[in-house]
């Protein structure tokens, strides 16, 4: 189990404002070592790290909110928070401060005062997930912790045509892994705006955009392409498990090390 850091103890308290402030920030995270985003209560998370940064540099309490909630060892690079405080620090401060106090593996690249009423994930109106699979037949080892070791050569024209199918407004259920009793009855039905793959080097790049997903949906969606790429289903196959709408048609997820959440837009221009 991963060990909480010790808070820092600052000389001097900062300045407190009178009235309160919401802020917001967009964050990027190695997420190996972490339990998701979400705070847990017996790991570390993400969330508890950020939290802890910002109580440690403003000497109040912060309650962060996230655009999406990463699961353990997926990464980001552009997460977007908001929190509220009565700190009466300008931003730029504030983000230096933190910066000073957050570990090697999360940092905060764009801190402002948000709009009043801002929340990061309800305000959202589309999320890029990549996808990186190692194909080359030999994988170095130091990508290991941020791509899937593929080892197999892929058909991206076929991991395009099946992915082709899944674009659009659907019931996508069968992409769905489960997401326990309290979110088990969510409603299934998203909208992906597109899905692109590309090849980068010995890398394939699987982009996902859509408002929001479900939970695991991208990882089990690049299962499937996967599957596709290496001749073991038809692109079809990819239309026809949609239309049934059963999870057990899909292969296991693809490994979380490989997913990062790359950017979180709003409608004034916001994020990364």
């Amino acid at each position: 189990m991963l060990q909480r850091r010790a808070r820092k103890k600052r000389a001097a308290p900062p300045p407190v404002a009178e009235t309160t402030r919401r802020f917001r920030a967009v964050v990027a995270y190695d997420g190996t070592n972490y339990a998701g985003f979400r705070r847990q209560r017996d790991h570390v998370a993400v969330q508890e790290i950020i939290e802890v940064a910002i109580e440690d540099s403003t000497h109040l309490p912060a309650v962060v909110l996230g655009a999406g909630r990463t699961d353990s060892g997926v990464h980001a690079d552009g997460q977007v928070i908001s929190f509220d405080s009565r700190t009466a620090l300008p931003a730029s401060a504030l983000r230096h401060l933190c910066e000073h106090v957050l570990p090697v593996d999360v940092k905060v690249r764009r801190l402002e005062v948000a709009p009043p009423g801002f929340h990061p994930q309800k305000d959202a109106v589309r999320k890029l997930y990549r996808y990186t699979i190692d194909s080359s037949p030999e994988p170095m080892p130091r990508w290991r912790h941020v791509a899937w070791q593929f080892e197999e050569p892929l058909d991206l024209d076929a991991m395009r045509a099946g992915a082709a199918h899944l674009v659009g407004t659907h019931d996508f259920k069968a992409f769905r892994s489960d997401p326990g009793p309290a979110r088990r009855d969510e409603p299934t039905v998203r909208r992906i705006e597109r899905i692109d793959v590309r090849r980068d080097g010995p890398f394939v790049l699987v982009d996902t955009v859509g408002p929001g997903f479900l939970y695991m949906m991208v990882r089990n969606i690049t299962a499937a392409l996967a599957a596709v790429g290496r001749g073991e289903r038809t692109p079809h196959w990819v239309a026809d498990v949609l239309a049934a709408g059963q999870r057990r048609r899909v292969p296991p997820p693809a490994p979380a090390q490989g997913l990062t959440l790359a950017s979180v837009e709003y409608e004034d221009g916001f994020g990364a």
